[in-house]
């Protein structure tokens, strides 16, 4: 990409340096895709290490493998009127921004990395990669990744986006490749983009994203439903709609754990936490487990949202499940539910098909047993997500390093 190498002698210290870029100004799910192709990268090759720029306010919750570390970028709140303000520092929006972009360039400048991957914002949250991107093109032989999940929004919607970011332009200019961690003939996110035909050809599959547990943690020894809304930030509504099904039939098995999310706080949560405790234990009920595969592991089945992590962790540990999905502010869940209900691979509680009604949720929560695996419909052929990232890091970095 660029004309010459920064490269020097690193004597006593990982030989390759992978560098993430993960804005999180909402919930869990760039942070979570990061770390786990963090991990992958870094266990395939003890001579690599990793650092994830993210401005998630709950990445020092997590813990990061060895040799991956994390450095957190002021955070920024959207607000109900779409405008962005910082979370905690008392800054206007523009001096936050450029704060986060110096942070961004003087860590790509002392760690150099051989290959940076970005996880869905080509231009970053509010262009902010922009310069380092410029300065990586012209100074750098990193190697340059965007990553996009399966399914972004619906075409018109995201074309409309990234015209307004200028995405398009961006990526002709400093991108080698870009990943889709998803199968083609699942979804396509990049439909309906004006993307060139270089472009196209620098397009990589991957597959979904295999997840394994990680870290061991206490799961109850009885059988259970796991009930998650992921970050939780939008899932109080599910969540809602979960409790009234335990409390509108005193029949319902088996019991419920109920994961919150770190964003589902304050009143709120309060209020669930009175339900919960006059359920008499049927479900118990916890703030924020960031060990949370090992539950899916144990569960007999799910009743989730539709995010991208949750997803591949309903694949991965082939639980039955029913996705409730969100539909706003992007159609994302909604399409990436419909697509797998349709493949076989989940049940979806759709609002206008089904209704959100206690009763709609008791059902799919007793009809859970007489559901399909994942695996039943080929979720083990969706999940090559980690070997195929592995595979095109090691050629792209050794491309760069010959």
């Amino acid at each position: 990409m660029g004309q010459s190498s920064t490269r020097h002698y690193r004597a006593g210290s990982p030989s390759r340096r992978i560098m993430f870029y993960s804005h999180d100004t909402f919930g869990l799910g760039h942070l979570r895709r990061s770390r786990a192709l963090a991990s992958a990268l870094t266990q395939d090759d003890t001579d690599t290490s990793a650092i994830i720029l993210t401005g998630s306010p709950v990445a020092g919750r997590f813990t990061f493998p060895e040799r991956v570390d994390h450095i957190r970028l002021p955070g920024v709140t959207k607000l109900s009127d779409g405008t962005y303000v910082s979370q905690t520092l008392g800054m206007g929006i523009d001096d936050t921004t450029s704060l986060r972009a110096g942070i961004i360039q003087t860590a790509i400048e002392q760690y150099e990395p051989d290959l940076l991957i970005v996880d869905k914002e080509a231009t970053g949250f509010r262009g902010e990669l922009l310069p380092t991107l410029e300065w990586l093109h012209l100074r750098s032989r990193t190697k340059v990744v965007l990553g996009l999940r399966d399914v972004l929004d619906e075409p018109e919607v995201l074309a409309a986006e990234w015209a307004r970011k200028s995405a398009i332009p961006a990526i002709e200019k400093f991108y080698d490749e870009i990943w889709v961690y998803g199968v083609r003939d699942v979804y396509d996110p990049t439909e309906g983009l004006n993307l060139s035909q270089a472009v196209r050809d620098r397009m990589h599959w991957t597959g979904y994203l295999r997840r394994e547990v990680t870290d061991e943690a206490d799961v109850p020894e009885t059988p259970y439903v796991l009930i998650t809304p992921g970050g939780g930030g939008d899932g109080a509504a599910m969540v809602s709609l979960a409790l009234e099904a335990y409390e509108k039939d005193p029949t319902l098995e088996p019991d419920a754990v109920l994961v919150y999310g770190p964003f589902l706080s304050g009143e709120v949560r309060d209020a669930f936490d009175a339900r919960v405790a006059k359920l008499n234990g049927r479900v118990t009920a916890t703030g924020f487990d960031s060990k949370i595969e090992a539950l899916f592991a144990g569960a007999e089945g799910v009743i989730c949202m539709g995010g991208y992590n949750t997803f591949c962790e309903v694949l991965s540990f082939d639980k039955r499940a029913v996705i409730v999905p969100r539909t706003v502010p992007r159609l994302e869940q909604w399409l990436r539910a419909s697509r797998a209900e349709g493949l076989g691979l989940v049940r979806m509680l759709d609002e206008t098909r089904d209704g959100m009604t206690a009763e709609a949720m008791v059902t799919a929560i007793r009809n859970l047993p007489s559901q399909s695996k994942p695996s039943q419909a080929g979720a083990d052929g969706l999940l090559d997500g980690l070997d195929v990232v592995i595979s095109r890091a090691n050629a792209l970095i050794n491309g760069a390093t010959e």
